[in-house]
C-alpha cells in the first residue's frame, strides 16, 4: 500500500514529457528558436556573400558571436578557466570547431545551394559517431549504429550524384560541375570538422566540470581570434553593404553564433541530449524550405532524397552507444556542451 497522496510507483516511474520540466514551455520555444536560426543561417550566408567575401562573413559571424557570448559571461559572472593546457584545447576546439568549418560553409555557398548545403550539415552526428569511435575511441558502435553510418554515408554519394558532374560538354567546359563538386566537399569538410570538435570536447574537455555558457564562449572566442589573426589572408576584399547583407552578419553572428548556443545549453540541462539532437532533424528543413521560398533555389531529385537517407542514418545512429572506457565526463553532464551528449546538435 501507498500513503495517501502519495504517488503509485508506475506514476513515479513515468518519464516526463519535455513540456513538463520547469519551464518547459518557454524551453520548447528556444529549442524551435534554435532550429530555425540555425537552419536560417545557410540562408543569411547565401545573402551575406552578395556584399562580402566568404572569409569577411566567417571572419563578422565569430566576432560578433563572442562578442555577445561574452557580454552573457560577463552578465552571469562566470569564471574562465585558469589551466594553460585548457586554453590550449579550446584554441584547437576554436579553429577545428569555429574558423575552418564556418570558412568551409561559407566558402562553399558560392558554389552550392543554401538548401544543399544545410542538408550536408546535417551528417555531423553521423561523422561524429565515426570519429569517435574510429580516431579518439571515446566510444563503441553497435550493429546499429553501424547500419546508421552506412545509410548516412550512401546518402551522402547520392546527394553529390556523380552521374551529375559532367552532364554535358558545355558545363564541363565551364568548369561549373567540379565547382559544384568542391562545394559539396567543403560541406562535408565542415560536416567533419564538428565531428572532430564534438569528439575532442568529449575526450579532452567535458570531465572539467566546465560550464556550457563558458565553454561556447571559450570555443566561439578562440576562433574569433584565429579569425582576427588570419585578417590579412581571409578578411580583406571589397565591401559592398547594404541592409540585406548587414542584418545577415548581425543575425548570424549575434543571434545564430551567440544567443543559440545559450539557447543550446538551457535545452540541453532541461530535456537531456538525447531531445535536444533532434534538432538535427529541423535546421535541413528550415535550410531547404527558405533557399526554395526565398531565394528562389531548385532542388535536383537526388538531393531531398539523399537527405532522407542522411537523416535515417541519423537516426539508426543514434542509438544507445557504449564508452570505451571508463570516464568522469558522466558525472558533469549537467554542466557540458553538446559535445558530450551521443549526438549532439549541430549549429549552421
Amino acid at each position: 500500500m501507498t500513503p495517501r497522496g502519495a504517488p503509485t510507483p508506475s506514476a513515479s516511474a513515468a518519464p516526463a514529457s519535455p513540456l513538463a520540466v520547469p519551464g518547459g514551455r518557454r524551453i520548447a520555444v528556444q529549442f524551435a528558436a534554435m532550429g530555425t536560426v540555425w537552419g536560417a543561417s545557410f540562408l543569411f550566408m547565401k545573402v551575406a556573400l552578395e556584399g562580402v567575401s566568404f572569409g569577411q562573413v566567417s571572419w563578422t559571424r565569430l566576432v560578433l558571436g563572442a562578442i555577445a557570448l561574452g557580454l552573457i559571461v560577463a552578465a552571469r559572472r562566470l569564471p574562465l578557466p585558469k589551466e594553460r593546457v585548457v586554453w590550449l584545447h579550446f584554441a584547437v576546439v576554436g579553429v577545428v570547431g569555429s574558423a575552418i568549418p564556418y570558412s568551409l560553409f561559407a566558402w562553399a555557398e558560392q558554389h552550392v545551394t543554401s538548401g544543399v548545403a544545410s542538408i550536408y550539415n546535417a551528417t555531423t552526428p553521423i561523422m561524429t559517431a565515426l570519429l569517435a569511435t574510429l580516431a579518439f575511441r571515446v566510444e563503441k558502435l553497435g550493429r546499429r549504429q553501424l547500419a546508421g553510418i552506412s545509410v548516412g554515408i550512401a546518402g551522402v554519394v547520392v546527394i553529390i550524384g556523380p552521374w551529375r558532374l559532367a552532364p554535358n560538354a558545355d558545363a564541363a567546359a565551364s568548369g561549373q560541375p567540379l565547382l559544384e563538386l568542391a562545394g559539396q566537399l567543403a560541406c562535408l569538410g565542415a560536416a567533419v570538422c564538428y565531428g572532430i570538435t564534438f569528439s575532442y570536447l568529449r575526450r579532452f574537455l567535458t570531465h572539467r566540470g566546465i560550464p556550457g555558457v563558458v565553454t561556447a564562449f571559450m570555443q566561439i572566442g578562440m576562433g574569433a581570434a584565429a579569425m582576427i589573426l588570419a585578417t590579412p589572408f581571409l578578411a580583406t576584399g571589397p565591401v559592398q553593404l547594404d541592409l540585406p547583407v548587414v542584418l545577415s552578419l548581425v543575425v548570424l553572428g549575434v543571434v545564430g553564433t551567440g544567443l543559440a548556443y545559450l539557447w543550446n545549453m538551457n535545452v540541453l540541462l532541461a530535456w537531456g541530449p538525447t531531445a535536444t539532437s533532434t534538432v538535427t532533424y529541423i535546421t535541413p528543413v528550415v535550410g531547404v524550405a527558405l533557399g526554395i521560398l526565398v531565394l528562389g533555389e531548385t532542388l535536383h531529385w537526388n538531393e531531398p532524397a539523399g537527405a532522407a537517407l542522411v537523416l535515417l542514418g541519423v537516426l539508426l545512429s543514434q542509438g544507445r552507444r557504449r564508452a570505451a572506457r571508463p570516464t568522469a565526463a558522466t558525472a558533469a553532464s549537467t554542466a557540458v556542451p553538446p559535445a558530450a551528449t551521443r549526438t549532439p546538435p549541430t549549429p549552421g
